[in-house]
């Protein structure tokens, strides 16, 4: 289950522990419509993965701050800490990103 992080700033973000994906988007993006059931499925293998959404925009300040240009954009954070940033991901490419701030032992449980 996603969390909502519209209003958060990037001091908040840093401040998270553990793995965590910040999901850029907006409600009426085609491309973000088409990655939800795909991003939701690869989550639910990632149980200790926090999810938290973002409602992107013009002049949002936390997308600014990660330079969000396209949605989705995903960015896959430990304990706040940006390790990758991907845009318009396909299903690999959220899986890769899951994986690598995943704990070891999730991440080698799941089957590409």
């Amino acid at each position: 289950m996603s969390e909502d992080a519209t209003t958060w700033t990037r001091q908040q973000v840093t401040e998270l522990k553990g793995p965590a994906v910040l999901e850029f988007g907006t409600e009426w993006c085609g491309y973000c419509r088409v990655l939800a059931p795909t991003l939701e499925s690869l989550l639910q293998q990632f149980p200790d993965v926090q999810h938290f959404t973002v409602e992107d925009g013009p002049g949002q300040p936390l997308g600014r701050s990660f330079g969000v240009k396209l949605w989705p954009t995903l960015v896959f954070l430990k304990d706040g800490q940006p390790l990758s940033q991907v845009a318009r991901p396909d299903r690999r490419q959220a899986l890769e990103g899951l994986q690598q701030i995943s704990s070891p032992a999730m991440a080698s449980n799941t089957a590409e």
